[in-house]
């Protein structure tokens, strides 16, 4: 099961997040779309919803170039600074290798065996047992290890753990998630800001103007069109953003198993993280982590159960075969 002797598999993998990250675009037209119609109810602005929909995407037209320029700025800032941003999301500092020479040495010898730059090594200092990359170039590229996997696992087991975080990086996973979490940290702040203003503008407009260029009987069908939108809009992205992590935990455990030709170190390790993983960061952090068994909403898993992975790592990497 050699990530890098199924690089169809990965490139595919890759085209589809792209392809999927394209679409932000667009929903961000929607929830754009989704605040206008709300706010042409709200002030009665229309005598139908029709002529509501319609001036809804005239308000879209106008305001485009503003919320590019908006989604822009907040691109560029959260792509200088979001490794600064997560590191001090978690508490994670920087591990030297005068206080883990064992661990630098390990992470040097599989970069060295596939011409790597080497990451730098941030740890957490908490007991829970986890582990995730980060950073979007080699000059930010980082590896994060909590403080309880570094003292449970055993040499074969943290190598296995740092070939699965390299695999990460080798193949490009973190520079998609951090780019889908950017977009995703977008929809959450504007569509707070939308439900906010709606509600304003929902008691301003009841109290004081509505009704006033006309009567405002779409009203209530242009506000229930315009949370649907909001609320699909939302989702959608939440659900492109889940979407990115499941088959690049399998590929990374495989990409383990590539660099270590060890499958059993890698399933001791998991079997180990299992139930234990639990760290005090952000939902967005957590994704990027070996183990999240946090779901969104009770629905969405951003991993696959840790018995699948071990299944699939049994069934593909050779692994357990003394049993």
């Amino acid at each position: 099961m050699g990530a890098f002797g199924l690089q169809t598999h990965i490139w595919n993998n890759n085209l589809k997040s792209i392809a999927l990250l394209t679409g932000f675009p667009l929903l961000l037209f929607v929830l754009m779309y989704g605040l206008f119609v709300g706010w042409v109810g709200l002030t009665g602005e229309a005598r139908s919803v029709g002529e509501g929909l319609e001036l809804a995407l005239a308000h879209v037209g106008a305001a485009w170039p503003f919320a590019l320029i908006g989604a822009g700025a907040w691109f560029t800032i959260a792509w200088f600074a979001n490794q600064a941003m997560i590191e001090a999301s978690v508490g994670a500092r920087r591990l030297t290798r005068k206080e883990a020479p064992k661990l630098y040495n390990m992470l040097e010898a599989l970069c060295i065996s596939r011409g790597l730059t080497m990451p730098g090594l941030n740890i957490i200092e908490t007991d829970a047992l986890n582990a995730f990359a980060s950073g979007m170039s080699e000059k930010s590229y980082r590896i994060t290890l909590t403080r309880g996997l570094i003292d449970t696992l055993n040499d074969d087991e943290l190598r296995a753990v740092l070939g699965h975080e390299l695999t990460h990086i080798m193949n490009r996973d973190v520079r998609l998630l951090i780019i889908a979490v950017i977009f995703v940290g977008i929809f959450s702040f504007v569509g707070e800001i939308i439900f906010r203003n709606l509600f304003r503008a929902g008691i301003h407009v009841g109290g004081h103007t509505r009704g006033r260029k006309g009567d405002s009987r779409g009203g209530g069908a242009l506000i229930l069109i315009a949370i649907t939108l909001i609320v699909i809009a939302y989702l959608l992205a939440m659900v492109i953003r889940f979407s990115l992590s499941q088959k690049r935990e399998y590929l990374a455990d495989a990409g383990s198993v590539e660099l270590t030709k060890n499958p059993d170190a890698m399933i001791s390790a998991l079997k180990k993280i299992s139930g234990r993983s639990s760290v005090a960061a952000p939902d967005d952090v957590k994704q990027m982590m070996i183990e999240n068994e946090v779901r969104f909403a009770g629905v969405f898993m951003t991993h696959p159960p840790i018995k699948k992975r071990i299944a699939a790592l049994v069934e593909f990497g050779g692994g357990l075969k003394s049993n």
